[in-house]
């Protein structure tokens, strides 16, 4: 849906923020209660993203989510479980601001979610009238709306992605680029890994090439609930962090503060 017309203004314009490579931090969102979405844009976070691809939320969920999560003023984007013309045009449909597609790996797969986000000239995603287009009351301010604010995050997590990111992040149009960690370590033969030498050197490769392009914000998904990694990765100069994500902010929650009272039991 249209932000500008149809919902409460956005607390912050990701869009611009990207663009001026404003450090954002957001967070991920794999239980497809309402109640969580609300939770979590309840605090500070500049974007909430509904996990498609490693979660048991459907696409009506997934819309229930963006719509809690836009209502409390933040941007919700959408990680699609595959680089998937018609997936991404559904839940661009349902509302997303933008989404986040796995496995970019060529300059070729970068196309593949821009065309899929875009509506032509710039793209070749079909029209609906959904959500999104206010449904059907409201189409050409989402045309307008769309080709100029929606986000596309492309996340480099296979060493393939690693030696075309050059090529990848010669398109424009791209917002950001996200490092997925375990995935990259294990196309590597390293799973979970972060230490290891060639992981090491993966990672610090891909934010020498991206040093070289001003269009793509780099980011990293930081998945233990631990501020000083956040910090961490700031000092290394990303900008678009996720935070960990629902399940792990709960359950390490509950064990930390369960181990301060074994002496008690």
């Amino acid at each position: 849906m249209n932000p500008h017309k149809h919902t409460p203004r956005i607390k912050k314009d990701l869009k611009s923020r990207l663009k001026r490579k404003d450090l954002t931090i957001g967070s991920w969102i794999t239980i497809g209660h309402p109640s969580i979405a609300e939770i979590m844009s309840m605090n500070d976070f500049d974007w909430l993203t509904i996990d498609l691809e490693h979660s048991p939320i459907s696409l009506n969920q997934a819309q229930q989510l963006i719509q809690v999560i836009e209502l409390s003023g933040i941007t919700p984007l959408v990680r699609v479980g595959e680089n998937n013309p018609n997936i991404i045009k559904r839940v661009m449909d349902a509302g997303a601001h933008g989404v986040i597609v796995p496995m970019v790996n060529s300059k070729e797969d970068a196309l593949k979610a821009l065309e899929a986000v875009k509506y032509p000239p710039i793209g070749t995603r079909g029209v609906g009238l959904a959500r999104a287009q206010g449904y059907g009351l409201d189409f050409s301010g989402y045309l307008k709306w769309v080709n100029e604010k929606s986000i596309l995050i492309v996340q480099i997590e296979h060493y393939e992605a690693v030696n075309n990111l050059e090529q990848i992040l010669e398109i424009n149009e791209i917002d950001g680029f996200m490092v997925g960690p375990y995935d990259l370590s294990a196309s590597l033969g390293k799973p979970g890994n972060f230490d290891h030498p060639e992981v090491k050197d993966a990672i610090n490769k891909v934010m020498n090439i991206a040093s070289k392009f001003d269009n793509a914000v780099p980011g990293f998904h930081v998945i233990q609930p631990a501020a000083e990694e956040v910090i961490n990765k700031i000092k290394e100069g990303y900008k678009f962090i996720a935070f960990s994500l629902d399940t792990l902010f709960l359950s390490m929650n509950c064990k930390n503060e369960l181990a301060k009272l074994k002496d008690k039991k």
